[in-house]
């Protein structure tokens, strides 16, 4: 059965609604979005079973702590001022670090979905590999270096993925219109965290 537009309908939908009427990302339309995205890296098999671990991992964390009080924490970044008045911020299981790497994982997706539509004869590896050295890895620690390398090298054949991906729509309009949508939302949860000094954090 062909799904209902591309693989990415179900997250442009969502974002629709991830910012409040007065312009604040909210906590639960946000997550929603990231989400979506999973089915996505899914296609990819193992090539990005770290990235789909690490990025589920940090939902989980974020969504407990919203669903202990949905009205406290229906703004996103409430969850960090939180934690930076309790001094918890930069724990490596406090929500703070779950949102940065959580946003840091979704720019390693922009980017790769980005070099995907712009450049169409890049091979899968190429466009992860560009993607990966424009994000995450400036962040990493050699371990985690060497396993995405290793991981990359499963990547699956572009044509086949891209296939997969595409369903009934327009593939490359709604990957840019994801793109753009989302890039914004990444940016203003950087700069928030970098305005109460935690965007800059190293994986341990």
């Amino acid at each position: 059965m062909q799904m209902e537009g591309t693989v990415f309908t179900p997250s442009l939908e969502g974002m629709k609604h991830v910012k409040s009427e007065s312009g604040v990302i909210l906590t639960k339309p946000f997550l929603e979005v990231c989400k979506h995205i999973l089915p996505v890296l899914e296609k990819f098999g193992s090539a990005m079973s770290i990235v789909k671990t690490d990025i589920g991992g940090n939902i989980t964390r974020l969504e407990k702590k919203y669903a202990s009080d949905p009205t406290k924490y229906e703004q996103l970044h409430s969850m960090v001022k939180l934690e930076v008045s309790e001094k918890t911020a930069k724990s490596s299981s406090s929500c703070t670090n779950g949102l940065l790497w959580l946003t840091r994982a979704m720019d390693f997706l922009v980017a790769l979905f980005h070099n995907l539509v712009q450049h169409p004869d890049w091979q899968m590896a190429q466009a992860c590999s560009d993607a990966y050295s424009k994000t995450l890895k400036k962040w990493h620690g050699w371990l985690a270096s060497s396993s995405f390398s290793v991981a990359i090298k499963l990547a699956p054949d572009r044509k086949k993925f891209m296939e997969i991906i595409s369903g009934s729509g327009d593939i490359n309009a709604d990957i840019e219109k994801f793109c753009s949508t989302f890039s914004p939302l990444l940016a203003e949860n950087h700069k928030f965290l970098a305005s109460v000094g935690m965007d800059d954090l190293k994986a341990s």
